[in-house]
């Protein structure tokens, strides 16, 4: 009986060639670079639909610090933000969501991560902004393990444009700064305890979804 059940779940689970990518590339670099995670047709939808809410002025001033210390302060960082909630999710928020959630799934029934919950908000970074560097846990919330950062810039962005990623990680004993521009569909995911990461001057509107993986 038991080794039938086994044979069901081996038959069950199906491994997944580019998250396997991405298990790997936390576990050897602590992040991971996934090229055309969202499709252009994806990207396009859910680029409009932050468009539209961003022009219905539905957006508001991001700041740092979580809600029980939330400060607003320009010189730190400069983008909008609007969170998104799940139960509300439109036609391309459902896409992405999908897939958000069958990447969770299958992080936590292959490396037992823990993941119960999720938070998800668009960012519009204007032309002028960035986000210094810092780091994406609290000092008294430290439940968030993985970040990630979905671009939906315009298919012909180029990095002239700014608005770079800029995660700093340490080799051999030196620190190392891993520049990475922010292509449409590419999704960057990187461990939010360990390593310090920045925005740098945005010089054409930059848009994102910006994501955190949290344990309870």
């Amino acid at each position: 009986m038991e080794d039938a059940v086994e044979l069901f779940e081996q038959l069950e689970f199906k491994e997944n060639p580019l998250y396997e990518k991405i298990i790997s590339g936390i576990i050897e670099d602590q992040y991971y670079i996934a090229e055309d995670f969202f499709n252009a047709e994806e990207v396009a939808l859910l680029r409009d639909t932050l468009l539209k809410k961003y022009e219905e002025d539905a957006f508001k001033k991001a700041a740092i610090g979580n809600h029980f210390n939330e400060v607003i302060q320009k010189s730190v960082r400069g983008d909008f933000i609007l969170w998104i909630n799940e139960a509300d999710a439109g036609e391309a928020e459902k896409i992405f969501f999908n897939k958000i959630n069958s990447l969770v799934t299958y992080l936590n029934k292959t490396c037992f991560l823990g993941i119960l919950h999720k938070e998800f908000h668009y960012a519009v970074y204007p032309e002028g902004t960035f986000y210094k560097r810092h780091l994406d846990t609290f000092q008294n919330d430290d439940r968030r393990k993985l970040s990630l950062v979905c671009y939906l810039n315009d298919e012909d962005w180029q990095p002239e444009n700014g608005g770079e990623l800029v995660i700093y990680k340490e080799e051999n004993g030196v620190e190392v700064p891993k520049t990475i521009y922010p292509f449409p569909g590419r999704v960057v995911i990187f461990e939010s305890q360990l390593l310090e990461h920045e925005v740098k001057l945005v010089k054409t509107t930059r848009l994102s979804i910006t994501d955190w993986l949290k344990t309870r």
